[in-house]
């Protein structure tokens, strides 16, 4: 038996097969591995809000040898070194903008060097990125016009502390705001959402918090916590921490969801929950998370699974892996999928997630929802539509296309921000 190429969340099949369909990239390629392009682009994305300069990404990309995931590994942690001894230099201590964007830049490259490294969960790398990434990062919100905040929710019902960050939009300990709440999906962190929606939304004078929940990167490091089907688990007290921490600057009628990624499925299962919302946004929508991980097994192997032969299974998958035989973009996703649902077993994933999905829930949503797609949609193709369907009037349905096309518009902050801030507005106001 043999694994399949994950054609439906692995970027190298899918979405290489939709473009070379075409024969036509809705941008210049910066590397020949389709998932290192996308992560390269992701990198240099966020330059347009301080987080990365361009050349210097630019620079290592060409360094990087694609689908060897040590090499992008080590050329970023080459880049985020450079940078750090940048941002120590005593005399960008001056200028807090110097500070900020230049640690904004050091987290990003850290984040990026501990993409691939997942293969050994004993690898002290994936520890000490992460504490440089957000070291890192705290001395960039720190220099923000009004500092970020860091806030640990304890659910101690389920054995887990929600990670947060607050973004106040004023230094007006009086003036009520509408607040943004942004959470990641698959493997993304909060830390990137800064760039992505929460720069954005000071810029248009709202609060902001970013949060991660089990299997999300700080949380699955400091709670050793998998991924969870019941998001309201997680959203409800962010809710609530808001309403009772920042009720002085929050405006309550205002509260608007925004869920990236596999994000997409946590923020409308959480909404069908969470009533106090007045809006939330799906970027993009995602309707059942599981149909699309069982397309990556070939239906034979996929059968041993079925029958009960999870040992069977897992033996078949994980020699696959250990040989070598899969490509850059399929061994981070399974070995990325083992390590967020913190089980070593490919069948326990499978197993976990026939849970995941919004159809017995979609109808509870008692708000209006912005459902984001986008014409190169390569992890979750059609299902954007599917959500919009479900909830009919509710839903302000919106195809992104062209070089905004990406998965989570990738590359196209600002015509994502515009977008959704423009509807936010034409909703809330």
């Amino acid at each position: 038996m043999r694994l399949s190429r994950f054609a439906g969340l692995a970027l190298a099949c899918l979405f290489s097969q939709m473009l070379f369909a075409q024969s036509i990239y809705p941008t210049v390629q910066l590397s020949d591995d389709v998932s290192m392009n996308f992560q390269l682009l992701t990198a240099l994305g966020i330059a347009i809000a301080g987080g990365a300069d361009i050349n210097p990404i630019l620079g290592i990309a060409q360094d990087i040898i694609p689908g060897n995931r040590s090499s992008f590994s080590e050329q970023f942690q080459r880049l985020a070194h450079a940078t750090k001894a940048v941002a120590e230099d005593p005399e960008i201590a001056n200028d807090p903008v110097n500070v900020r964007d230049t640690w904004f830049s050091v987290a990003n490259y850290f984040r990026n060097a501990d993409t691939y490294v997942r293969g050994n969960w004993s690898d002290p790398l994936i520890q000490s990125l992460w504490e440089e990434q957000t070291n890192a990062f705290d001395k960039a919100i720190a220099a923000l016009p009004v500092p970020g905040e860091r806030i640990r929710i304890p659910v101690p019902e389920d054995n887990f502390t929600i990670e947060a960050i607050w973004y106040g939009g004023s230094k007006s300990a009086r003036s009520k705001l509408p607040t943004l709440i942004v959470g990641n999906g698959f493997d993304a962190a909060q830390e990137d959402s800064y760039h992505s929606y929460v720069a954005p939304a000071l810029q248009r004078g709202w609060n902001a918090i970013t949060y991660e929940g089990p299997g999300q990167p700080t949380v699955r490091r400091n709670s050793n916590a998998g991924f969870i089907p019941e998001w309201e688990k997680v959203l409800n007290p962010v809710v609530d921490w808001i309403l009772a921490e920042k009720a002085g600057v929050v405006d309550e009628t205002r509260l608007a969801l925004v869920g990236n990624s596999l994000g997409g499925y946590f923020a409308a299962r959480a909404a069908a929950f969470e009533h106090r919302l007045a809006a939330t946004i799906l970027i993009g929508g995602v309707w059942n998370p599981h149909t699309v991980v069982t397309g990556q097994y070939e239906p034979e192997l996929l059968a041993i699974y079925e029958a009960g032969n999870y040992t069977q299974f897992d033996e078949a998958v994980l020699s696959r892996l250990a040989a070598g035989d899969l490509g850059a973009a399929q061994a981070w996703f399974l070995e990325q999928s083992l390590w967020a649902f913190n089980t070593p077993s490919p069948s326990e994933v499978l197993t976990r997630g026939k849970a995941f999905h919004v159809a017995d829930v979609i109808h509870q949503i008692n708000h209006p929802v912005f459902v984001g797609d986008a014409e190169f949609e390569n992890y979750y193709p059609g299902q954007a539509q599917m959500v919009a369907d479900a909830l009919g009037d509710k839903a302000t349905f919106h195809m992104f296309n062209g070089t905004a096309g990406y998965h989570c518009q990738t590359g196209a902050l600002q015509e994502l921000s515009r977008t959704i801030f423009a509807w936010l507005h034409t909703t809330l106001y």
